[in-house]
């Protein structure tokens, strides 16, 4: 845990009055920036950072709406994003993750075969070196950004098959996938740490760790993302800092995701 210490270091441009931000995005980044928030609070108790979830997309619409001040986000921008002003600022780095129940004994997947299970291609086990039951396909909503990393990286903008079944966030994608033994789906790094009954799949031979994230040989790999319109300013600017320091990288692993670079 951080001590009061460390983090007073990060003294914020302005202490004299109280400052509040609002932060909202992707359910991805969401446990890095609440346990940021909270470390950031503790040390400069006149701040106020209000986080909340929602996904990627909701997020963005919310800064460009002027409803929020940072837009969590685990993708990158969208060119026309970019156009509205918005600017990002990478924060950490994550796997997609592909998981299974805990007992399922498929140990990995190709990417092709991944790809072929979401289109509806490959629709039991058995295909795959696995038991004799059928599949059950879990996605992510439109708005996720871990859902449109997914169609980038493994889909390659083909459709997901319209049997599957939709999750609003890492965190109920996760509660699916450990009640059901015929579930797959895909959740950021971060959730598998604490998670309980499912397990991440090797892709290509390669398994999703911190190593493999930075040398690129996990496929499906990405950075995640604090957004802003314009350039960040008073305790956003902060905010934004804290996360990027060597303290606030430390929150990042401790959360299980990967420190930047």
């Amino acid at each position: 845990m951080m001590t009061s210490a460390i983090l007073l270091s990060r003294t914020p441009t302005t202490t004299s009055t109280a400052r509040s931000i609002k932060v909202k995005g992707s359910t991805t980044v969401l446990p890095i920036a609440q346990a940021a928030a909270e470390a950031w609070m503790r040390a400069h108790p006149r701040d106020s950072i209000i986080v909340e979830g929602g996904g990627s997309g909701v997020g963005i619409a919310a800064l460009i709406d002027g409803t929020c001040d940072i837009a969590n986000s685990s993708r990158a921008l969208k060119e026309e994003e970019k156009q509205k002003g918005l600017i990002s600022h990478e924060i950490a780095l994550d796997a997609v993750c592909v998981v299974v129940h805990q007992s399922n004994p498929i140990e990995g997947l190709t990417l092709e075969q991944v790809k072929r299970i979401f289109k509806g291609e490959i629709t039991n086990w058995s295909e795959v070196g696995g038991p004799n039951l059928e599949i059950v396909v879990y996605t992510r909503e439109s708005t996720s950004g871990t859902y449109e990393t997914f169609e980038s990286k493994v889909m390659a903008r083909e459709n997901i098959t319209l049997r599957a079944l939709t999750k609003s966030s890492n965190g109920e994608m996760v509660q699916a996938i450990s009640g059901n033994p015929n579930g797959i789906g895909y959740v950021g790094i971060g959730y598998l740490a604490q998670a309980r009954g499912v397990k991440a799949l090797k892709i290509n031979g390669v398994t999703p760790t911190p190593e493999t994230v930075r040398n690129g040989t996990y496929p499906i790999s990405r950075f995640l993302y604090m957004i802003t319109k314009g350039q960040p300013e008073g305790l956003a600017k902060d905010f934004i800092d804290f996360v990027k320091s060597p303290e606030g990288q430390k929150i990042v692993e401790e959360q299980g995701f990967v420190r930047l670079p």
